[in-house]
């Protein structure tokens, strides 16, 4: 009777300190595929707002385009027909409103961008996004060349323009 009582000794400690040491490799796994899963979201969430941004803005280039009509910069009345139609598009039609007292890093040309407001947002279909403190969305226009940079006064690992944001490798 005795011999089977020394077989049923139970777990030994370095069994108990193996089993704790991969579960906390495991963990450790766990944790590190959670947040790189949490810092990709958040990547394509930016992505897509800013793609979104883009598309709208875009659509607006083309009506202040169509609005100015078949002038060029050299003809007379050029930029006083351009600032009119912009006035009415991009600020009365589209919601927007010149970014001024934004703080943003240095390579986002605040004075030459117009702010994405709450409104515009709304307009857009992004009235379920909530922006963190401080942060903005800012498209700089470019009429000529019916171009636009839409730029996130956060960013993302540094970055702050869509074409910047859109060249990050996952």
């Amino acid at each position: 009777m005795q011999k089977k009582l020394k077989e049923n000794r139970g777990v030994t400690l370095l069994a108990l300190v193996i089993t704790i040491v991969v579960m906390i490799i495991i963990a450790g796994i766990a944790v590190y595929t959670g947040t790189d899963t949490i810092k990709k979201a958040k990547l394509e969430e930016l992505k897509t707002n800013m793609l979104l941004i883009e598309a709208k803005a875009k659509g607006l280039v083309e009506e202040v385009n169509f609005k100015i009509g078949l002038t060029k910069p050299e003809d007379e009345g050029y930029q006083t027909k351009k600032d009119s139609a912009e006035q009415e598009v991009y600020v009365n039609g589209a919601k927007l409103k010149k970014a001024t007292n934004i703080s943003a890093p240095s390579s986002i040309p605040v004075s030459e961008c117009y702010e994405v407001t709450q409104d515009a947002m709304n307009a857009w279909g992004l009235d379920g996004l909530e922006l963190e403190e401080g942060e903005y969305y800012l498209i700089k226009f470019d009429d000529t060349n019916a171009t636009v940079e839409v730029y996130n006064t956060l960013g993302y690992d540094g970055k702050y323009s869509l074409t910047e944001i859109d060249s990050i490798e996952e």
